[in-house]
């Protein structure tokens, strides 16, 4: 059995992500909620019994929740038999980084940046797209860069309403498509959707002059096809990009051998 056939669990600040790994490659996949740790355990144990335990497989969790990672972990000690790993504790992310010496940086922002780097080999940026949304850049070697920190679509969205007296509680969707918001919530989706895409363009603006270079752009996170579909400054929306970046984790740490993350990332056109 390789050792790049495990079970991923991603803990991210409001979903979790449980994949079934099988050589490297994402088999299956499920997002839940937070709120509902028991269903996360469940959709791991279902996961797991089904694919891997007879093989033995291990368990590796990535998370920037503790205490629900902590839970997670223990409940399933209790009802699997199967090593746990804890990415950035048990299984260093491999690549290098370039920040202040106090900096904590979250562990999904460095698996994102080493699975991208992974693939394609080159200078890259990295967008993520969820609760906050974080646009990090990867220079020609390897080597992350940190980047920028925004809220997210759904935050901004519920700020707007909790911040205000007259603005009412709106869904995250695409605004339409005349250019005047002419209702409130279409005025808030107009706002909130372009403000996003205003802020990639400017930060890879920004990267590239730094770098000399214009970088590949990938996206990923929830929220990534909903904001950036259709988008010609995106290369590719990657959507199981942190687990693909637990892959390089455990064929890095674990394997001792060459055997790569799959380098399938289309970064065609869009």
């Amino acid at each position: 059995m390789s050792v790049l056939n495990f079970l991923a669990v991603n803990v991210g600040n409001t979903r979790s992500q449980v994949g079934v790994m099988i050589d490297g490659d994402v088999r299956t996949q499920q997002r839940l909620s937070n709120d509902d740790p028991a269903a996360i355990v469940h959709a791991a144990i279902h996961a797991y019994t089904e694919s891997l335990a007879r093989h033995r497989a291990p368990i590796v969790i990535a998370s920037v929740k503790p205490a629900l990672s902590e839970r997670l972990r223990s409940a399933l000690r209790d009802q699997l038999k199967a090593d746990i790993y804890l990415v950035g504790e048990d299984l260093p992310v491999p690549i290098g980084t370039r920040l202040e010496p106090e900096t904590l940086t979250g562990v999904d922002r460095l698996l994102n940046a080493a699975a991208a780097y992974a693939t394609l080999q080159q200078a890259c940026i990295v967008i993520d797209a969820g609760t906050a949304i974080t646009v990090d850049f990867v220079d020609g070697q390897g080597t992350f860069h940190g980047g920028a920190i925004a809220p997210g679509a759904r935050m901004q969205l519920r700020a707007l309403h909790e911040g205000t007296a007259a603005l009412p509680e709106v869904a995250l969707a695409p605004p339409d498509q005349e250019a005047f918001g002419r209702s409130t919530s279409q005025a808030m989706l107009q706002g909130v959707f372009y403000g996003v895409r205003g802020l990639i363009w400017k930060l890879v603006e920004r990267y590239a002059e730094a770098y000399g270079a214009f970088p590949q752009v990938i996206a990923t996170g929830g929220d990534a096809e909903l904001l950036f579909r259709g988008d010609d400054l995106i290369n590719a929306i990657v959507p199981d990009l942190t687990l693909r970046g637990m892959a390089e984790t455990v064929r890095s740490a674990l394997s001792g051998a060459n055997d790569d993350v799959p380098n399938d990332i289309d970064v065609s056109d869009r």
